[in-house]
């Protein structure tokens, strides 16, 4: 569904109005657009008397604990009786910034059976058939951009208030890479223009957000580049990958490796880029790409992930070593893509 349509619209109405507890969740490992979605529901809705809880599956970035309200995000991994409390007390729920049960990961299996009413707002392709009403647009720049259109349409621009603003500013600020990507369409500029008329602070936001590291994130990215970067120019691409050792060298925290999959992109002649990140029991990969190459499709196909065109995410139960090799195995099968 590329735009809110009437019904939607009076189904969501129909059922915040039956509802008085109401939760939000968004995906595992939340970014700025998670949680900027996410919050900026959560402050809309609270100011129309709603008892809200938004929960996220696991780790917060340290680099966003800045963002208003995010001292009041439940973070299920660490307080499940909590969360579990909050869950079975909803009457309804908000999904947003996924569209697959997995993103949800352990929650999901107490979030997916419960039989209340559930409300999907998202922006990437191929949604499972998980909620009950789904706003679903692969054009927009971000789900905060959608958040803003429904709350447009359910209760009008002028429940945006400056906390929801700034949430929403966040969301679309980062999702776009500060504007750089899937930000062609003049619905995101307008609504960038009118989030700045309600008092969004863009440079304050843009400095808390870019430099809000510390010296051992700034020391892990030179690490990155400087000695994990393997760059295949024959198929285009480049990768890096950090071990556990690496980030505990480093002092990692949550956040700090965002965008490292980015730099490998300004190589000339690299169109797609992975970055592997070691786990306990499994292998994280991000994966980002130029023009028509289908990082997600890579994602889809071999790591059990998804994503956009150009950004997507997912993971290889196997050793980080394991997973290397396999990505560098299937380059040959996607060179076609390669804009030559």
């Amino acid at each position: 569904m590329e735009q809110i349509t009437k019904e939607f619209t009076e189904k969501a109405t129909a059922y915040l109005a039956e509802a008085e507890n109401i939760i939000i969740v968004a995906h595992k490992n939340p970014d700025g657009d998670a949680l900027g979605s996410g919050l900026a529901l959560y402050h809309i809705l609270k100011n129309k008397n709603k008892k809200v809880t938004f929960i996220v599956p696991n780790q917060l970035p340290t680099y966003l604990n800045w963002m208003p309200g995010i001292e009041d995000v439940i973070v299920y991994e660490n307080q499940k009786e909590l969360g579990i409390e909050y869950i079975q007390k909803a009457q309804l729920i908000f999904m947003v910034d996924f569209n697959h049960r997995s993103r949800l990961s352990e929650m999901g299996d107490k979030i997916i059976p419960l039989n209340v009413p559930k409300i999907m707002i998202d922006h990437h392709p191929y949604p499972e058939e998980i909620a009950d009403l789904t706003y679903s647009r692969t054009s927009s720049s971000s789900t905060a951009e959608m958040i803003y259109e429904f709350t447009d349409a359910i209760y009008g621009k002028s429940a945006i208030n400056k906390k929801a603003a700034d949430c929403m500013f966040l969301g679309i600020m980062t999702d776009t890479g500060s504007f750089s990507y899937n930000s062609s369409s003049q619905l995101t500029f307008q609504v960038v223009g009118h989030l700045l008329s309600l008092g969004v602070n863009k440079d304050e936001i843009t400095d808390k957000v870019y430099s809000n590291y510390s010296e051992y994130r700034l020391r892990l990215l030179g690490h990155a580049i400087n000695t994990k970067l393997t760059v295949l120019p024959e198929y285009g691409a480049a990768h890096i990958n950090l071990t556990q050792k690496e980030l505990e060298e480093f002092k990692f925290e949550p956040g700090d490796t965002e965008g490292f999959v980015n730099y490998p992109l300004s190589i000339k002649e690299v169109e797609f880029t992975a970055i592997f990140i070691e786990k306990d029991n499994y292998t994280k990969c991000s994966f980002r790409s130029k023009g028509s190459f289908p990082a997600n499709l890579v994602a889809k196909e071999h790591f059990s992930g998804g994503g956009h065109t150009n950004a997507a995410g997912g993971e290889n139960k196997d050793t980080l070593a394991n997973t290397i090799a396999k990505f560098e195995s299937i380059l040959p099968q996607y060179k076609k893509y390669l804009n030559q």
